[in-house]
Protein backbone atom coordinates (compact mmCIF):
# COMPACT_ATOMS: atom_id res chain seq x y z
CA UNK A 1 0.00 0.00 0.00
CA UNK A 2 2.89 2.38 0.77
CA UNK A 3 4.26 1.95 -2.74
CA UNK A 4 0.83 2.46 -4.32
CA UNK A 5 0.31 5.67 -2.34
CA UNK A 6 3.83 6.80 -3.21
CA UNK A 7 3.11 6.24 -6.90
CA UNK A 8 -0.18 8.14 -6.79
CA UNK A 9 0.59 10.92 -4.30
CA UNK A 10 4.37 11.03 -3.98
CA UNK A 11 4.54 14.24 -6.00
CA UNK A 12 2.26 16.13 -3.58
CA UNK A 13 2.51 14.42 -0.14
CA UNK A 14 5.56 13.89 2.08
CA UNK A 15 6.88 10.34 2.61
CA UNK A 16 6.22 10.67 6.35
CA UNK A 17 2.59 11.56 5.70
CA UNK A 18 2.16 8.67 3.25
CA UNK A 19 3.49 6.34 5.93
CA UNK A 20 0.99 7.73 8.44
CA UNK A 21 -1.89 7.36 5.98
CA UNK A 22 -0.90 3.72 5.42
CA UNK A 23 -0.82 3.10 9.17
CA UNK A 24 -4.25 4.54 10.05
CA UNK A 25 -6.40 4.37 6.91
CA UNK A 26 -8.83 1.56 6.17
CA UNK A 27 -8.78 0.15 2.64
CA UNK A 28 -12.14 -0.61 0.98
CA UNK A 29 -13.37 -1.91 -2.36
CA UNK A 30 -16.94 -1.06 -3.36
CA UNK A 31 -18.83 -2.35 -6.43
CA UNK A 32 -20.65 -0.06 -8.86
CA UNK A 33 -24.07 1.42 -8.06
CA UNK A 34 -23.62 1.22 -4.29
CA UNK A 35 -24.75 4.00 -1.96
CA UNK A 36 -21.83 5.00 0.28
CA UNK A 37 -23.20 8.10 2.00
CA UNK A 38 -26.77 9.32 2.47
CA UNK A 39 -28.29 12.51 3.93
CA UNK A 40 -28.61 12.55 7.70
CA UNK A 41 -25.54 10.41 8.38
CA UNK A 42 -22.62 11.52 10.50
CA UNK A 43 -19.40 10.94 8.61
CA UNK A 44 -16.51 9.60 10.68
CA UNK A 45 -13.90 9.19 7.95
CA UNK A 46 -12.76 10.96 4.81
CA UNK A 47 -12.56 9.00 1.54
CA UNK A 48 -9.42 9.18 -0.56
CA UNK A 49 -10.23 7.68 -3.94
CA UNK A 50 -7.58 5.38 -5.42
CA UNK A 51 -9.52 4.01 -8.40
CA UNK A 52 -12.93 4.44 -10.01
CA UNK A 53 -15.60 7.12 -9.97
CA UNK A 54 -18.17 8.28 -7.41
CA UNK A 55 -21.04 10.65 -8.16
CA UNK A 56 -22.19 13.19 -5.59
CA UNK A 57 -25.89 14.04 -5.62
CA UNK A 58 -28.03 16.57 -3.77
CA UNK A 59 -31.61 15.50 -2.84
CA UNK A 60 -34.64 17.79 -2.97
CA UNK A 61 -37.86 17.85 -0.93
CA UNK A 62 -39.62 15.58 -3.44
CA UNK A 63 -37.11 12.78 -3.07
CA UNK A 64 -35.37 13.47 -6.40
CA UNK A 65 -31.63 14.05 -6.68
CA UNK A 66 -29.44 16.40 -8.72
CA UNK A 67 -25.93 15.43 -9.85
CA UNK A 68 -23.41 17.92 -8.43
CA UNK A 69 -20.06 16.49 -9.51
CA UNK A 70 -17.95 13.35 -9.84
CA UNK A 71 -14.98 12.19 -7.78
CA UNK A 72 -12.15 10.50 -9.64
CA UNK A 73 -8.81 8.91 -8.79
CA UNK A 74 -6.71 10.93 -6.36
CA UNK A 75 -9.62 13.12 -5.22
CA UNK A 76 -11.71 13.56 -2.11
CA UNK A 77 -15.12 15.10 -1.47
CA UNK A 78 -15.52 18.70 -0.26
CA UNK A 79 -18.97 17.93 1.17
CA UNK A 80 -17.50 15.05 3.17
CA UNK A 81 -14.62 17.22 4.37
CA UNK A 82 -17.06 19.84 5.58
CA UNK A 83 -19.11 17.27 7.50
CA UNK A 84 -16.01 15.67 9.01
CA UNK A 85 -14.39 18.89 10.17
CA UNK A 86 -17.67 20.48 11.28
CA UNK A 87 -19.05 17.28 12.87
CA UNK A 88 -22.34 17.82 11.01
CA UNK A 89 -24.69 15.44 9.22
CA UNK A 90 -24.33 14.71 5.52
CA UNK A 91 -26.55 16.59 3.08
CA UNK A 92 -25.58 14.57 0.01
CA UNK A 93 -25.70 11.09 -1.52
CA UNK A 94 -22.46 9.47 -2.63
CA UNK A 95 -23.00 6.60 -5.09
CA UNK A 96 -20.31 4.56 -6.84
CA UNK A 97 -20.54 4.92 -10.62
CA UNK A 98 -17.88 2.28 -11.26
CA UNK A 99 -16.17 -0.22 -8.95
CA UNK A 100 -13.93 1.82 -6.66
CA UNK A 101 -10.95 1.39 -4.37
CA UNK A 102 -10.50 3.93 -1.61
CA UNK A 103 -8.92 4.69 1.72
CA UNK A 104 -11.01 5.84 4.69
CA UNK A 105 -9.07 8.31 6.84
CA UNK A 106 -10.24 8.92 10.44
CA UNK A 107 -11.52 12.44 11.15
CA UNK A 108 -9.10 13.06 14.02
CA UNK A 109 -6.09 12.35 11.82
CA UNK A 110 -7.42 14.72 9.17
CA UNK A 111 -7.48 17.54 11.71
CA UNK A 112 -4.05 16.68 13.13
CA UNK A 113 -2.43 16.60 9.66
CA UNK A 114 -3.89 20.00 8.74
CA UNK A 115 -1.51 21.59 11.25
CA UNK A 116 1.33 19.10 10.92
CA UNK A 117 1.79 18.77 7.17
CA UNK A 118 1.79 21.66 4.71
CA UNK A 119 1.24 19.24 1.81
CA UNK A 120 -1.92 17.84 3.44
CA UNK A 121 -3.28 21.33 4.10
CA UNK A 122 -2.63 22.27 0.46
CA UNK A 123 -4.25 19.05 -0.75
CA UNK A 124 -7.40 19.76 1.30
CA UNK A 125 -7.59 23.40 0.18
CA UNK A 126 -7.06 22.43 -3.46
CA UNK A 127 -9.79 19.81 -3.12
CA UNK A 128 -12.19 22.45 -1.78
CA UNK A 129 -11.29 24.74 -4.67
CA UNK A 130 -11.74 22.04 -7.33
CA UNK A 131 -15.11 20.93 -5.99
CA UNK A 132 -16.29 24.54 -5.69
CA UNK A 133 -15.38 25.19 -9.33
CA UNK A 134 -17.31 22.08 -10.37
CA UNK A 135 -20.31 23.22 -8.32
CA UNK A 136 -20.21 26.63 -9.99
CA UNK A 137 -20.07 24.96 -13.42
CA UNK A 138 -23.09 22.84 -12.45
CA UNK A 139 -24.98 25.95 -11.36
CA UNK A 140 -24.07 27.71 -14.61
CA UNK A 141 -25.31 24.79 -16.70
CA UNK A 142 -28.59 24.66 -14.79
CA UNK A 143 -29.11 28.42 -14.96
CA UNK A 144 -27.84 29.24 -18.43
CA UNK A 145 -27.87 26.05 -20.54
CA UNK A 146 -30.86 24.32 -22.05
CA UNK A 147 -31.47 20.64 -21.35
CA UNK A 148 -29.99 19.49 -24.65
CA UNK A 149 -26.67 21.22 -23.85
CA UNK A 150 -26.71 19.77 -20.33
CA UNK A 151 -27.36 16.29 -21.69
CA UNK A 152 -24.57 16.54 -24.26
CA UNK A 153 -22.16 17.67 -21.53
CA UNK A 154 -23.34 14.85 -19.25
CA UNK A 155 -22.75 12.20 -21.92
CA UNK A 156 -19.34 13.62 -22.79
CA UNK A 157 -18.21 13.65 -19.15
CA UNK A 158 -19.52 10.16 -18.51
CA UNK A 159 -17.68 8.88 -21.58
CA UNK A 160 -14.44 10.34 -20.21
CA UNK A 161 -15.04 8.83 -16.76
CA UNK A 162 -15.74 5.37 -18.15
CA UNK A 163 -13.11 5.67 -20.92
CA UNK A 164 -15.68 4.31 -23.34
CA UNK A 165 -17.92 5.52 -26.16
CA UNK A 166 -20.62 3.06 -25.09
CA UNK A 167 -22.37 4.06 -21.86
CA UNK A 168 -24.32 1.38 -19.96
CA UNK A 169 -27.08 3.66 -18.71
CA UNK A 170 -30.85 4.02 -18.99
CA UNK A 171 -32.87 7.09 -19.90
CA UNK A 172 -34.34 7.08 -16.39
CA UNK A 173 -30.88 7.11 -14.77
CA UNK A 174 -29.89 10.12 -16.87
CA UNK A 175 -33.16 11.87 -16.01
CA UNK A 176 -32.53 11.30 -12.31
CA UNK A 177 -28.99 12.68 -12.51
CA UNK A 178 -30.12 15.75 -14.45
CA UNK A 179 -33.24 16.25 -12.33
CA UNK A 180 -35.72 16.07 -15.19
CA UNK A 181 -38.21 13.58 -16.63
CA UNK A 182 -37.45 10.43 -18.60
CA UNK A 183 -39.74 11.65 -21.39
CA UNK A 184 -37.64 14.80 -21.86
CA UNK A 185 -34.39 12.81 -21.96
CA UNK A 186 -35.80 10.24 -24.40
CA UNK A 187 -37.02 13.00 -26.72
CA UNK A 188 -33.62 14.72 -26.79
CA UNK A 189 -31.77 11.42 -27.27
CA UNK A 190 -34.02 10.60 -30.24
CA UNK A 191 -33.14 13.98 -31.72
CA UNK A 192 -29.40 13.35 -31.18
CA UNK A 193 -29.78 9.91 -32.77
CA UNK A 194 -31.46 11.49 -35.80
CA UNK A 195 -28.51 13.90 -36.00
CA UNK A 196 -26.18 10.84 -35.89
CA UNK A 197 -24.54 11.98 -32.67
CA UNK A 198 -25.57 8.86 -30.74
CA UNK A 199 -26.85 5.33 -31.32
CA UNK A 200 -29.47 4.17 -28.83
CA UNK A 201 -29.33 0.57 -27.59
CA UNK A 202 -31.32 -1.22 -24.93
CA UNK A 203 -29.98 0.15 -21.62
CA UNK A 204 -26.98 1.72 -23.35
CA UNK A 205 -26.01 4.76 -25.43
CA UNK A 206 -23.19 4.79 -27.97
CA UNK A 207 -21.57 8.12 -28.75
CA UNK A 208 -20.58 8.78 -32.34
Amino acid sequence: MVQELQNRFGNILEKELISEITAVATFAEVPADQEMIRPGQYIKSMPLLLEGSIKILRPDDQGESLLLYHLEQGETCAMTLNCCLGHTKSEIFAVTETPVKLLKIPVQKMEDWMGQYRSWRNFILNSYHSRMMELLESVDRIAFSNMEERLEHYLSEKSKLLASQTLPITHQQIASDLHTSRVVISRILKKLEHQKQVILHRNAIELM
